[in-house]
């Protein structure tokens, strides 16, 4: 089964800086805690990470895969799963919007695991790869680093 969840947050500054950020795919096991490595394996012709492989550890899911990244929609970016160790889908969505100095950020994922996994705990391992994403982003952009 597959399990979806969606969440926004509003982060203090433009959408280049964030956008700046979400494609530091290097520096993310500095700001996200579950990440604990991630290297880009494959680019576009404009230097943007199309295969990045991570090292995650969240909860009772730790996993090495791999994620296929699409930067075709403006101030959008999306991706999918290619290989996995544990997982067998991963969709998701960054979704930006201007808010007038600020910027809007939608988080959308949708994960299936291959172990079976009672509900309550498959909802929790994806919510806390959701708030470490956002959280960790909003505090990486606000701080300048």
């Amino acid at each position: 089964m597959v399990d979806q969840a969606s969440e926004t947050l509003v982060i203090g500054a433009g959408k280049a800086s964030v956008m700046k950020v979400i494609a530091d795919f290097e520096s993310y096991p500095q700001w996200v805690d579950i990440v604990k490595q991630a290297e880009i394996v494959a680019t576009d012709a404009e230097g943007r990470a199309t295969r990045v492989r991570f090292l995650l550890e969240a909860g009772i899911v730790r996993d090495e895969y791999v994620l296929a990244y699409d930067w075709s929609r403006p101030d959008s970016v999306s991706w999918h799963l290619v290989q996995s160790k544990a997982m067998k889908s991963q969709d998701g969505n960054y979704q930006l919007t201007d808010s007038g100095g600020s910027t809007t950020v939608t988080y959308d994922l949708s994960v299936a695991l291959k172990m079976r996994v009672l509900g309550v705990f498959k909802r929790k391992g994806q919510r806390v790869i959701i708030d470490a994403a956002l959280t960790g982003l909003k505090k990486r952009v606000e701080s300048g680093s």
